[in-house]
């Protein structure tokens, strides 16, 4: 009988490991076919009595709970869906693109506050360099949802003209041709915003430049906004609060993660950049971030440059974005989990997504016709109807 007793403990032990990680089945051990035979003629009884032990834990691996889950989309809207409660989020995020008929999925993710349970936001994630090489209008329009949301926050900052033509090329997107006789177009467009400094002058110049556009179709002009806003400095940069240590208080500065590199600013003016290509390692202690760089022409030996953040967590959120972003725009697939060279130190995360040389190449796959969707006003940029800014 000492079979059964030491598969009884085994049994314990699993259970111990999956109330650490729900998410994981337990399995099952594999017997030899005497051992099978031996914990047959054990008896029914024995059997039974094990089997019953905790019928509690048997319920709850059957039975499924819900949670109900609220993603705000990049129009405003809010799509609702209930998610077993143990489904990793990409279950969640697959959900969300089939709602939208989004096949090239990869430059988008979900976002979620620390105190908001079950409520996510759908965002752009890695902004292609390159707009106009997306396949489908709809991925670009939801990058133009986005980058409205960016330019009309200040998150993506520019000049009084480009805030104008950008806003000219959004009418056209929305409300097609100017129409002369359209009344007070003005008041319209003041329920809208277009920048963090919106006034009556910049609203005028939008409309100057809407009725330069006549004959354009929605998805040209969506074109030519992407056009226009992945020239700007700061066009797809994540930024990080975080300080260089001078001296013994520091200096405060913003890291900006991007497509090609690692971005230095204080006072919003850069000062100095680091290039994929420079960077060695990448890693993180505590709330301390390094970047080890490759020696210049005329250097002998490696550089390591640090940060500090304000907290661990912080530190860590910086490392796993730069990650994603080394991965998915530097690389051709993937690394694999044994492979450490770029990515070492700190945490065992890797990037599984696909990388954006996979995307595009599934991209070039798509044969379906043009997805029709509806255009409608981004209510996360709409001006309140008391008119204060959003």
């Amino acid at each position: 009988r000492q079979p059964v007793r030491e598969e009884k403990v085994e049994e314990e032990k699993s259970e111990d490991k999956s109330a650490e990680d729900e998410t994981k089945a337990v399995p099952e051990e594999e017997k030899t076919e005497e051992e099978q035979k031996g914990l047959a003629a054990e008896g029914e009884k024995e059997t039974q009595t094990s089997l019953f032990q905790s019928p509690l834990k048997l319920v709850r691996k059957n039975k499924m709970k819900l949670v109900v889950c609220h993603v705000t989309l990049l129009d405003g809207t809010d799509y609702t869906c209930e998610v077993e409660k143990r489904v990793k989020g990409q279950y969640l995020f697959f959900k969300v693109c089939e709602h939208l008929n989004l096949m090239e999925k990869d430059y988008f993710g979900l976002t979620y506050k620390d105190n908001h349970d079950h409520k996510f936001s759908f965002n752009v994630k890695f902004y292609p360099p390159d707009p106009s090489l997306l396949t489908e209008d709809l991925t670009r329009y939801l990058l133009c949802l986005q980058l409205r949301e960016d330019v009309a926050s200040g998150k993506l900052p520019c000049s009084f003209v480009t805030h104008a033509l950008l806003g000219s090329y959004t009418l056209q997107a929305e409300l097609g041709d100017y129409e002369p006789d359209q009344p007070k177009p003005l008041d319209y467009m003041s329920q809208l915003t277009f920048a963090p400094n919106q006034n009556k002058e910049m609203e005028e110049k939008i409309l100057e430049l809407h009725k330069s556009h006549r004959g354009m179709t929605p998805a040209q002009a969506d074109v030519q906004f992407l056009e226009n806003a992945k020239k700007l400095s700061m066009y797809g940069v994540d930024l990080h609060h975080a300080k260089v240590t001078l001296d013994s208080e520091g200096v405060d500065i913003m890291l900006g993660v991007c497509a090609n590199g690692l971005l230095v600013y204080k006072d919003k003016l850069r000062i100095n950049r680091f290039a994929w290509p420079k960077i060695l390692k990448i890693s993180y202690k505590r709330n301390n971030f390094y970047i080890k760089i490759r020696p210049g022409e005329a250097e002998q030996f490696e550089s390591t440059v640090g940060f500090k953040l304000q907290n661990h967590r912080l530190a860590k959120r910086l490392w796993k974005v730069c990650v994603e972003n080394h991965s998915f725009f530097r690389l051709n697939t993937p690394e694999p989990p044994n492979k450490a060279r770029f990515l070492t130190l700190g945490s065992k995360f890797r990037y599984s997504g696909r990388t954006q040389a996979q995307t595009r190449v599934a991209s070039s796959l798509i044969d379906r016709p043009a997805p029709n969707f509806e255009r409608t006003s981004s209510k996360r940029i709409s001006r309140s109807l008391d008119g204060g800014n959003c």
